[in-house]
């Protein structure tokens, strides 16, 4: 019966997944396209206004002031704003479909030191998730897996394919660790206090990864197969990122530290909780940091009450490179990415600074700054149209949205559903 019941979860689920499939990805771009008038946000800092963009085979051929006359097929951009796709750094979107349904969840895999595994494979292209995440201009993502003290391997995606070849524009780009915390929340349901408590393991758990990095350098094709020591090989060449997910400023400083004296040469933050508190030192070692998303609470009773909502602008005035990780949120969530960089210009900082955060800073970050992040001549057309601000849930209305040039679908399984029920009750 067992079997039966889990053949029965599995037809169900494939069912539901093949009715509320993908949109269809967008046809290769035919022609000249001409976006004239608006407002367009660079992603750089720079703002254009009543300016015109014009692509053709899928990058952008001209940006600037004024609106023109070039033959070609024309969309009207007055009175709207421009910007480059937003990137969602660090998530498992396309790996994970339904919590509850184990066949969906390809996140995690077996074992504590596994680099080798590659989440690109496990990508769901056609993911109802990856789906939602288009119409708030959520247009690239690192897929990562979780899980383990060394996840795997992330690689980066556009959100409009058939499959994950298709998807992929840059596999395999970093390393994901999972480093120790240096204090423990106490397991009350075995007897412990409450509270955080030392991790009496700490130091044993940092020499496990040190062991780890220091045998994946000296690791020879001729001396040994190890699948997992070769994956590793790109950190120490320079071809890959360690991304290391810390938060307390001595976990920070532990894992930067022994990372660079085993060899890593690119090194990124995640999390960064107490981040603010060693700028001086991520500036000297040329550390960024993707940190958590900003509508949190603190961790800590005696953390000022609005730390994570301030924190990338603490960061970003000391002269850290700091983009938006969404961390902690499901993936869902991820959507919310601009509301999030939205929140920072609550606290004061610059509004095209805030969308750098998930734009030209994440882009640097992830290494692919060359063609995404900005809107810039010679880069890829990944952008959108809103009515209003992006990053304010009350006007960021998409309009348009292209992907290396190609008109995307705006709609969704959500869309249809809203569509439905606004004509039922008489709003449209």
């Amino acid at each position: 019966m067992k079997i039966i019941y889990n053949i029965l979860t599995a037809v169900v689920f494939l069912a539901a997944t093949t009715l509320s499939a993908q949109q269809t990805p967008g046809d290769a771009q035919s022609e000249v396209l001409i976006v004239n008038g608006g407002t367009y946000h660079l992603g750089n800092g720079k703002v254009i206004t009543d300016g015109h963009l014009i692509f053709e085979n899928g990058k952008i051929t001209a940006i600037g002031e004024g609106q023109t006359r070039q033959a070609g097929k024309t969309i009207n951009g007055s009175g709207k704003h421009i910007y480059p796709g937003f990137i969602a750094p660090a998530k498992s979107l396309g790996l994970i479909e339904v919590n509850s349904v184990r066949a969906s969840n390809d996140q995690d895999e077996l074992g504590e030191f596994i680099p080798n595994v590659k989440s690109i494979i496990a990508y769901n292209a056609e993911s109802k998730v990856v789906e939602s995440m288009r119409p708030n201009g959520v247009l690239l993502g690192q897929i990562t897996p979780q899980g383990g003290r060394i996840s795997g391997s992330s690689s980066i995606v556009q959100f409009d394919a058939w499959n994950w070849e298709d998807a992929a524009i840059k596999e395999d780009d970093g390393i994901h660790l999972h480093w120790p915390g240096s204090f423990r929340r106490g397991r009350w349901w075995i007897g412990e206090a409450r509270g955080f408590t030392p991790n009496k393991e700490y130091t044993n758990q940092i020499s496990e990864i040190k062991n780890y990095l220091t045998s994946s350098k000296a690791y020879s094709d001729a001396a040994i197969a190890n699948e997992g020591y070769k994956a590793m090989q790109g950190l120490f060449t320079g071809a890959k990122k360690l991304y290391i997910y810390a938060d307390s400023e001595k976990e920070i400083i532990d894992a930067v530290t022994t990372a660079k004296e085993a060899g890593v040469t690119s090194i990124v933050i995640i999390g960064g909780y107490e981040a603010h508190k060693i700028t001086n030192f991520l500036k000297t070692q040329n550390v960024p940091v993707l940190v958590q998303q900003t509508h949190n609470l603190p961790k800590r009773d005696d953390d000022d009450y609005d730390l994570p909502y301030k924190l990338p602008k603490l960061l970003a005035d000391a002269g850290v490179l700091v983009g938006l990780q969404n961390a902690e949120a499901s993936n869902f969530q991820t959507r919310n990415l601009p509301f999030y960089a939205g929140q920072v210009v609550g606290q004061g900082m610059d509004k095209e600074t805030a969308l750098q955060l998930i734009t030209g800073n994440t882009a640097k970050i992830l290494g692919i700054d060359d063609t995404y992040g900005t809107l810039e001549i010679g880069k890829s057309a990944t952008f959108f149209i809103s009515e209003g601000d992006a990053l304010d849930m009350r006007t960021n209305v998409l309009t348009d949205a292209f992907i290396d040039g190609r008109a995307i679908s705006l709609e969704t399984h959500q869309t249809e559903l809203w569509h439905r029920y606004a004509k039922k009750y008489g709003q449209q």
